[in-house]
């Protein structure tokens, strides 16, 4: 797998990630525990995302 492509995976699970936090918080039952569980998942992917682009610019 080439890193180019490993980004964009790693863009589209953030982005699900993304939609399953607005999910959860919009559900009048939600769990707390779930949404950080899922808000720090999304963080380190976003983290992992950064670290990663900036091995291709440079």
């Amino acid at each position: 797998m080439s890193l180019g492509s490993h980004l964009q995976e790693l863009k589209k699970k953030h982005a699900t990630l993304s939609a399953r936090v607005e999910a959860e918080m919009a559900s009048p039952g939600s769990d707390s525990l779930e949404v950080a569980a899922l808000k720090k998942r999304k963080l380190a992917l976003k983290q992992e995302i950064a670290r990663l682009s900036e091995g291709v610019s440079a």
